[in-house]
């Protein structure tokens, strides 16, 4: 390297520092919401992990089963007309459903065009969500980076950034978690935070450009990508410490959840040989402590209708060894190519296999979310009965 560039890299550098410090010192004075003793507010309300795996709430074990609310934010921040969710959150009180699980940043990079040009609007409608969750005493898990290509995009890097805590990448997850990790810290509607949704999915992929991210120009993305998109177990690790580390360093109580599905079957051998042989299972759990790294607490999973939800028994065992709680951060069954009393059947058997994991929180996919007709689940519509399974069961559990 050359004089200039160290120059430009110690410049680059100095910017960083100085634009997370201001970032963090807002987050820590509110960004104008009340902020009185937040770790005090966190013990109160948020969720901790406790002994042998467990999870308590106000000093107490706890045990809930809640939704994902995937775009509750999403449409208030491409319509800061729409403030929809306030009745969705009022619908899911009134069943008793403890929490929700949701998008809390844009998806693409255009999303968060208001995010960029008026930042104030931008937290004003974040504000709306959790302001109408606090209302109706519904717990929110915030997903700060949904969709693991975002960030990157957004700072014109490529996704192997995620693996460089020096990195643009970083820089801008640092600043967006002290903004809304300090801004929200001590709201009661906050249970937990999360990195991202399904991270783990994208990592040690063979075939080279077949597996690289999605390219939409029009919506924030470059026009190409290379083998440098190609996310790694290396990469995630370094993703998940540090996001779990920025949050730590706000909020020293709450649980946080990367985000993840199941590991891949085969996850240990794709990483070692980038082959499809199925791993064993201290392979897996090898694997499954690996892509959730402390200070990350929760292993997070995701179990549907695929080989995964086969592997519960595994995972049991495997939370067990590892002395860590289990979020079933998604579960679900879809309405297609199903009939309705095959729907019933098949959720039945899931929802029973979900409680008897004794995971400590799980998550139905999806609430109030139009664009997957398949998966939706309304308090009004044909599929109201998943929602009505889902509010007996944690009846169940009191």
């Amino acid at each position: 390297m050359s004089a200039s560039e160290v120059a430009s890299s110690h410049l680059v550098s100095a910017v960083r520092l100085i634009t997370f410090s201001c970032a963090a010192t807002i987050a820590l004075l509110g960004g104008g919401r009340a902020m009185a003793a937040p770790a005090a507010a966190a013990e109160a309300t948020g969720l901790r992990a406790g002994p042998g795996g467990t999870v308590e709430r106000a000093g107490r074990p706890y045990r809930g089963i809640g939704v994902n609310y995937f775009d509750c934010f999403l449409r208030t921040l491409k319509d800061g007309t729409d403030t929809s969710y306030a009745a969705g959150f009022a619908a899911l009180a009134a069943r008793g459903i403890p929490f929700a699980r949701f998008c809390a940043t844009g998806f693409w990079p255009k999303d968060l065009d208001l995010y960029r040009r008026d930042r104030a609007e931008y937290f004003r409608r974040l504000d709306g969500v959790v302001q109408a969750a606090e209302r109706h005493g519904v717990g929110l898990v915030p997903s700060l980076f949904w969709h693991f290509p975002g960030v990157p995009d957004l700072v014109g890097e490529p996704m192997d950034q995620w693996g460089e805590p020096r990195s643009r990448t970083h820089a801008w997850m640092r600043e967006y978690v002290a903004e809304v990790v300090g801004r929200y810290r001590a709201s009661p509607a906050i249970w937990a935070w999360e990195l991202g949704n399904e991270f783990n999915l994208a990592i040690d992929l063979p075939g080279g450009a077949t597996h690289r991210p999605k390219m939409v120009p029009a919506l924030g993305t470059p026009a190409t990508r290379s083998e440098r998109d190609e996310l790694r177990l290396e990469h995630l690790e370094v993703a998940a410490a540090e996001f779990g580390r920025a949050v730590r360093a706000l909020d020293p109580v709450r649980l946080i959840s990367a985000g993840h599905s199941f590991p891949r079957p085969s996850a240990w051998h794709l990483h070692a040989q980038r082959s499809w042989k199925k791993d064993d299972e201290n392979q897996l759990t090898e694997m499954l402590a690996r892509q959730n790294p402390a200070p990350i607490e929760l292993l997070s999973v995701h179990v549907y209708r695929d080989d995964s939800l086969g592997r519960m028994d595994w995972l049991v065992g495997a939370a067990r060894r590892l002395g860590r709680p289990l979020f079933i951060g998604e579960f679900g069954v879809s309405a297609e190519k199903l009939s309705p009393e095959e729907q019933r059947r098949e959720f039945a058997a899931l929802l029973a296999k979900v409680r008897q994991s004794g995971a400590p929180l799980a998550a139905l996919w999806v609430y109030d979310y139009s664009r997957q007709t398949e998966w939706n689940v309304t308090a009004t519509n044909a599929r109201a009965w998943q929602l009505e399974a889902v509010a007996a069961a944690n009846r169940a559990e009191k």
